[in-house]
């Protein structure tokens, strides 16, 4: 395997991503998260831990049925309870693997593992040996490997390799390495275990000292062929090594990397980006390399009468190559549903991404209000049409808000409870609090607001306000969305969708049971 050129990529966004948001996400998001993370054609796609909670478990095994393309993989401690959890769940997929792991460190082990690395070693073998039961495709990860001795390291890498696992992975677990000293762990690996052409060497770098980037591009010269990664390097802390930046490295600096290549679909890498980033709730920063909205602006008027001239004298890439397109105008109330689906076909959404009905239907009500509709408002709009679940318990009805200046402001609200009408009104130190209050009397749900942000969807007094919040009840945090082109309605929205997150989320709770000791609480990241 260690002459390979391509690169595999091993997204890890909906479990080492996914364990580091400030609310879950909701089984229906990790879906559609999956399908649009299958569409950037990973190899491998780490789905989650499904030891770690029924809901997990449900997710992970919902996705290996549905998502097909990459390779579906589960995490698992080196123990059989979670190897089984994993095999069980990842049953169904097209193809899979089981990522299991031990902590290899001697700082791990004395205060973590209370093991020595004999005792881990044969923890991990045993682990090894119990996935193969399931699966003949089977990583293992040396957890903290930056921080382990060479010789142990590869004493342990061995062990692995003879025991049954394909893959090998390297994780810098808490960022501590630098690119020069990284490859060098790479290549003493290559040149010392002597079945390391049995495997393939990986590596999953974490970006607390800014290098998961630059310490992933020095293994894969030093002879590493797996790059673990996040959609826009969401993680642990500071995050991991970020997917869009290695494969357009990798792409545009050919000539420093051929023969290695990925096979990565570049132009679906912008909307799997902003994807990732509206439903996780966690905005990309302006100068975010590749997919910030500053990445191929030019300020300068130096730089702009360059780029005019010619396009490569600032830009090393085109912003078509990751899928940006440019903004149309033409979309009015007139426009009919064949030229709305045709719109969304060439920006790059298929008939499965969406209602076509559903979001004809909200794209007239906007375009009557708005008079012309732009790209970035169609893609809001089938954003939060998938965000709508079948048979919401809440629903809004009607809402009426007045203030006036130096008066309390007061809301009217009308909330469908499971199909039932029930009308309240409230005072508050403005219309969106007054609205709270009162959907607050309807529910009797008491909630903590712990973030509330609002942003304008494109530009203009008539521009799509989003609001996300992140809300606090019974220990549990959860993310609402809601948008629209007044500001009240979008919070209020927001708010509701809050409130049914959470009934989701009780109703999961009433149906729990105990699966081989699916509890377990999730320990940790690699």
């Amino acid at each position: 395997m260690s002459g390979d050129n391509k690169i595999w990529i091993f997204d890890t966004t909906l479990r080492d991503g996914e364990q580091a948001l400030r609310a879950s996400l909701s089984q229906k998001q990790k879906i559609q998260l999956a399908h649009a993370i299958a569409r950037l054609n990973v190899d491998v796609m780490e789905v989650g831990f499904p030891v770690s909670s029924p809901g997990d478990f449900n997710s992970v095994q919902q996705i290996a049925r549905e998502v097909k393309g990459p390779i579906i993989c589960g995490l698992a401690r080196a123990v059989s309870g979670d190897i089984e959890a994993c095999g069980q769940a990842l049953q169904h997929a097209e193809r899979r693997r089981i990522h299991t792991f031990i902590a290899t460190s001697p700082l791990h082990l004395q205060y973590k593992l209370r093991k020595t690395l004999a005792q881990a070693s044969d923890q991990a073998v045993a682990a090894i040996k119990l996935a193969s039961r399931y699966t003949d495709d089977i990583e293992f990860s040396c957890e903290d490997a930056g921080r382990t001795p060479i010789d142990d390291l590869c004493w342990i890498v061995e062990r692995a390799i003879a025991a049954g696992a394909t893959t090998i992975n390297i994780p810098d677990t808490v960022g501590y390495t630098v690119p020069n000293e990284f490859s060098a762990i790479i290549s003493a690996l290559k040149n010392r275990v002597p079945n390391m052409d049995k495997a393939r060497l990986s590596v999953h770098c974490h970006n607390d000292l800014g290098l998961a980037v630059a310490n992933s591009v020095s293994a894969i010269q030093a002879g590493a062929r797996q790059i673990e990664c996040t959609v826009n390097g969401i993680g642990e802390r500071a995050g991991n090594c970020s997917l869009e930046e290695v494969a357009m490295i990798i792409n545009t600096r050919k000539d420093i990397f051929m023969p290695l290549y990925t096979d990565i679909k570049t132009t679906e890498i912008y909307r799997s980006s902003h994807l990732v980033s509206q439903i996780c709730n966690m905005p990309i920063q302006p100068n975010k390399a590749i997919v910030g909205e500053n990445a191929f602006a030019h300020s300068s008027g130096i730089h702009q009468d360059g780029v005019l001239k010619a396009q490569n004298t600032y830009e090393i890439m085109s912003p078509e190559q990751v899928g940006i397109r440019q903004n149309e105008l033409n979309l009015t109330s007139r426009s009919g549903r064949h030229v709305i689906q045709h719109r969304l076909a060439e920006l790059g959404y298929t008939k499965d991404d969406y209602d076509l009905d559903a979001v004809y239907q909200s794209f007239v009500a906007l375009a009557d209000e708005k008079g012309r509709v732009f790209d970035y408002d169609l893609e809001a709009l089938v954003f939060f049409q998938t965000l709508q679940e079948q048979n919401d318990y809440y629903v809004l009805d009607f809402l009426s808000s007045s203030t006036n200046t130096g008066q309390v402001a007061s809301a009217t609200v009308g909330l469908k409870c499971d199909g039932v009408l029930i009308t309240e009104a409230a005072t508050g130190n403005g219309p969106v609090e007054a609205a709270f209050n009162a959907i607050t009397r309807i529910s009797k749900l008491q909630i903590k607001m712990v973030d509330f942000n609002l942003q304008a969807k494109g530009s203009g007094e008539s521009a799509l306000g989003q609001v996300d919040i992140t809300a606090e009840h019974e220990g549990r945090r959860f993310h609402g969305a809601g948008l629209a082109t007044d500001i009240v309605r979008s919070s209020v929205l927001a708010y509701i969708h809050v409130l049914n997150m959470i009934q989701r989320a009780q109703t999961i709770d009433a149906h729990k049971h105990s699966r081989n000791g699916a509890e377990a609480t999730a320990v940790g990241a690699i």
